[in-house]
Parts: structure tokens; sequence; C-alpha cells
């Protein structure tokens, strides 16, 4: 400051005149410019207008620069791992093909309630509705599933109708990607198919909203491994396991086999406590194996996709046998290529890695078996009796959403892995029919059985009868007549519309949207559905709802049981399938 004045009076002295210098935004060195410029307190709007000011600022916030790469990864954070490190890119392009994006999901995911509830739709039509909407943007998935998942994740309570409906999208959208990938895994080599990658990918298909990837199941299962291999090393420090770098080094040493399978059994079961699920058998919780992994628990087969899969980790090539009850692995105890049942050591990855003698195997099960029983069967096999399992605990399920859920799931991989299959094609079509949902895919269905099978005709005629005449019903729907509760003939009509209603047995909620004094339905749909079974019948109230999982039922008023809890009124109704 001493300085500056002895130089203004100097100044002065001389007759001269100095006046400060002055330096311009634009004069500072780019890389403080862009530090500057990458301020949280700045939004893209702010970006593009300091771009607007000159041509040096447009030439700092250029598109393949630290500007917008930063407003694209301050703004949607989850999308980074889609890039790699340093990565060159136009940021700007990206960030206004994602803004994009963003906007027509909003519009599409906005629209389905207003669809659904004016062109009267089944919830499935209007799904696959959106999910071509979505399709025809011809913009990167990831993007899409983004905005969804910004939807669901804001904190907005008034936007619930918007979670609900991007919740079924993101969850159809994910489906649909795994089943692209399920086709492509089914058409690899048998000697290229994993079945932990098949186990992986039934595992998403079920639970589409879940974060599992095979990268992370394979992350915990190479920790077990090492595991394992520490103490192999404890007793013997030169085994071939300790150098085995990947799955296709196989070590043909029985004892050295023996050590790895003992290593194994240490860790997998004394170690970190892994055990069959005894208590909770039909549990669909034991057939996903990121939850076999988190709650170290599970049924034969899936303990022995893991098991399977560390044994090979190991050197140790194991085989899957599909035993009737309970799924076997088994362990050659001769040269390559034996198929004498007695030449193999069978293991029991849901005992303990017990391992048995062929007629041992037996007891398990109550009862002998043939030979046929013992062989090795393929990737695709082990998918189909793991997706076996979870179709038979959707059916012996109590009919209400989550059964529903896991009966559909199941089906559709089923059908993926094996689309011939007259048995579960017939099912499939029952289900969607019964849930009034994809009448044109129930067609497509019942043509496809009729072609495979010809003495299918009664089952396939009665239900394509019935499709063709709810989609009739959906193409010229009759216009509502006016009912008002207080005509005489509307006395026992309790409940009206609008009403949240829970189901007694299912447990699921509901609201009314409409109601007959009478059942209106056809004498064989009330016949085949025993209504007559009801304490009143046919001859009482029933009732239009719209359940939670976005099916349509036909209730029967049945017994008043009416209690409430916080600010609805719930009543436990009849459940009957949807007024086809």
């Amino acid at each position: 400051m001493a300085t500056s004045v002895a130089r203004a009076e100097q100044s002065s002295l001389n007759g001269i005149i100095y006046e400060p210098q002055t330096k311009k935004l634009t004069d500072l060195p780019t890389e403080l410019l862009e530090h500057i410029l990458c301020f949280p307190v700045l939004k893209h709007v702010d970006v593009c207008n300091v771009s607007c000011c000159c041509k040096r600022l447009q030439d700092v916030c250029h598109g393949r620069g630290k500007v917008w790469e930063h407003q694209y990864k301050i703004r949607w954070p989850r999308l980074q791992r889609f890039y790699r490190q340093n990565e060159s890119c136009d940021w700007l392009r990206e960030y206004i093909t994602r803004h994009r994006v963003g906007i027509q999901i909003r519009r599409t995911v906005e629209s389905i309630s207003k669809r659904f509830f004016t062109e009267v739709p089944c919830v499935g039509q209007v799904l696959g509705d959106s999910f071509a909407e979505i399709e025809s943007l011809g913009m990167p998935e990831h993007f899409s599933e983004d905005e969804l998942l910004f939807i669901l994740n804001s904190e907005k309570r008034k936007s619930l109708t918007l979670k609900y409906y991007a919740k079924k999208i993101l969850y159809f959208l994910r489906q649909q990607n795994i089943l692209r990938s399920l086709k492509t895994f089914l058409e690899k080599p048998a000697e290229q198919q994993s079945a932990l990658e098949g186990a992986v990918l039934v595992d998403q298909y079920c639970n589409p909203l879940a974060d599992i990837t095979l990268e992370s199941i394979s992350e915990q299962i190479d920790d077990m491994a090492e595991k394992a291999k520490k103490m192999l090393r404890m007793n013997n420090p030169s085994h071939p396991s300790l150098r085995v770098t990947n799955s296709d080094c196989v070590i043909e040493d029985f004892e050295l086999q023996r050590q790895v399978l003992w290593a194994l059994n240490a860790v997998l079961y004394e170690q970190l406590q892994y055990k069959g699920n005894e208590c909770d058998y039909y549990n669909p919780l034991n057939s996903y194996i990121h939850q076999v992994l988190l709650r170290r628990t599970g049924i034969p087969i899936s303990l022995s996709v893991l098991y399977l899969t560390l044994a090979r980790k190991l050197g140790v090539q194991l085989e899957p046998v599909n035993f009737p009850n309970h799924f076997l692995l088994r362990w050659c105890q001769r040269p390559r290529g034996s198929e004498d049942i007695y030449d193999f050591v069978y293991i029991d990855a849901f005992g303990k890695g017990k391992q048995l003698k062929a007629k041992e195997c037996e007891y398990l099960i109550g009862h002998q078996v043939t030979a046929d029983y013992y062989s090795a069967i393929s990737t695709t096999e082990v998918l189909l009796r793991m997706v076996g399992n979870l179709l038979n605990i959707g059916k012996r399920g109590e009919g209400n959403e989550k059964s529903y859920q896991l009966l559909r799931d199941s089906l559709d991989l089923y059908l993926t892995i094996n689309p011939d299959n007259v048995q579960y094609l017939l099912l499939q079509a029952r289900l969607y029919f019964h849930l009034g949902i994809w009448p044109e895919k129930v067609l497509d269905i019942l043509q496809h059985i009729q072609a495979l099978d010809p003495s299918q005709h009664g089952a396939v005629g009665y239900l394509v009868q019935h499709t063709l005449e709810h989609i009739q019903h959906k193409k010229h729907p009759v216009t509502p007549e006016v009912k008002r509760r207080n005509a005489p003939e509307h006395l026992e009509v309790q409940y009206s519309v609008g009403l949240i209603m829970k189901h007694k047995r299912s447990g699921y909620n509901c609201v009314i949207y409409g109601w007959d004094p009478k059942c209106t339905m056809s004498q064989e749909w009330i016949t085949t559905m025993r209504v007559h079974q009801l304490s009143s019948g046919a001859n009482q109230p029933f009732y239009n709802v719209l359940v939670q999982d976005g099916t349509c039922r036909y209730a029967a008023q049945g017994m008043p049981h009416i209690h409430q809890q916080g600010a609805h009124w719930f009543y436990a109704v009849k459940d009957l399938p949807m007024k086809a």
C-alpha cells in the first residue's frame, strides 16, 4: 500500500497520471475459467448464458470440455458408471439427449393414468404401449431407466401416482431387457453356459428393481474361493489350486480334488455357516442367488449352483444331477467318460456337502429310482429345474399379489427356455385370462397350443370364445347406466365408489370403481367361479374393484366386516376374478 501511494505521489510530481490496470474475466487462464464455471451454484442455464457472451467464453464452454462434463455428472450422478475415466465425450450432446429423454419419459408416465381410466384397457396393454413408446425414442436405455429412477426417488408426496406408474414401467422395461439377455445366453454353446450366470438372470428377472449384477455376485464368490485357498495353503502349500486363475484349469489327481472339497466344506459350512433352509423351504428367496449369499441359506439347487461354481474356481469339475425332490452334484472317481452311476460320489450341498454313494441317495427321498436320475444334466436343464421350483411356489400361493407376480414371472422364464411346453402355455393363457390382461397375447398363446397339441381344442375353444368376448367388449363398450344407491332396488348395496377396501383372505388393498345390485355375469361364469358356494350366491351386490397390483376384480359383498384404520375404511370382500 505504501509503495502504491509513493508511486502515485511521484507520478503527480512528474505531471503524469497512472491509472491502475484492470483485468477482464476473459483474460483469465482457461483452467481458472473452467474452475469458476464449475461452481455448484451454477446451473446449465447459467452456463448457456455465459457461453453466449463472447467467443472466448463460448470456447471455454465447448461441448467436450470440463464445464459441460461437470454439469452432466452433477445432474445425473447415476450415469457416471457408463463412462470410462477421462473418456473423451461430447458432454453437451449427452446432456441435451438425456434432458430430452427425461421430458419424453415423464410425459409417457403422466399419460398412463389418463389412458387407463378413459380408454379402460387392461393395465398390461397400457404398460405395453408405454414401453413401445419408450423404445420408439431410439435413445440409450440407461437414460430411460435413470429418469424413471429419478421419478421414484423424488421427495414430492404429491407425485405418488406418477411414482406408481414409473415403478410399473421400470419393472416392465428391465424384465424385457433381461429376457433378451436370457435368450442370448441360451444361444451360447452348452460348454460356454455358466450355471451361475443363468441363476443370476433368473434372480434379476424375478427381482428387476433390485441391484443385482453378475459382477457383484462373482466378486462375493471369488472372496469365498480365496478363503478356501487360504484353508488349502495351511494344509498343502504346494497345492495346484493355489495357482488356478480361471475355471478352465482342471486338477486331475483325485487326492488333490478331495483336499479341495474338504477345504470348500470347511469354509462354506463351518466358517461361513451356510445351511439348507429346512424351516422355510418354500420361500422363493431360497431360489434367488443374491439372497442365498445374503442370508447364507437356500434349497438344494441354489446351494448346488454355489458349490459347483466354487469347486470349478478351485479346479474341480462337478456335474449337476437332476435327482428327484433333492438336487445333487456328482464327482467322478474314474477316468473321464464313465457313465456307471457307481463310479461317482454324489454331493449333497443342502446337507453340508455330505458325500454319498449311489444307493445312499435314495434315502434322501425314501424310494428307489432308475439309473437315469443319476445322469448329469445341462445348464439349460438346471435353469428349468430352478424356474420350475418357483412355478410350484407360485401355484401354492394364496392368490395374492405376490404369488400372482411370481407365477407370471416364472412362467415367462420357463416358456423362454422351453417355449413349446403345452402344459405351461395353457397355464399362462388361463392366468392372463383370469387376471384380465393381455387378451391379444392370450389368443396368440392359444393358437400356438392348438398347433402343438390339437387334442387341447376343448380348453382352447373355451378360452378363445371368452377372450374374443372380452376384446369385443373393449371395442364396443356398453354405455354405463346411471345407478343411484338410494333407489329401492339398490338398498342392499352398502359401499360406494371410491372406498378403499382390504381383502380379508389375501390382504391386498383395492378401491371400488363400480357395483351391481346382483351378479351380472353369465351363468357359465357363475358356475365356473363357484359363486353358488357364497352365503348369498349371485343374489347379492357385486363390486368392480381396482387392486393395488393394477388388476381388476369382480367381488361379492359377502359378510359385513368393517373396521376403521387411519383415514380410510377397510372392508373384507370375497375375491373373484375380474369381470370378463
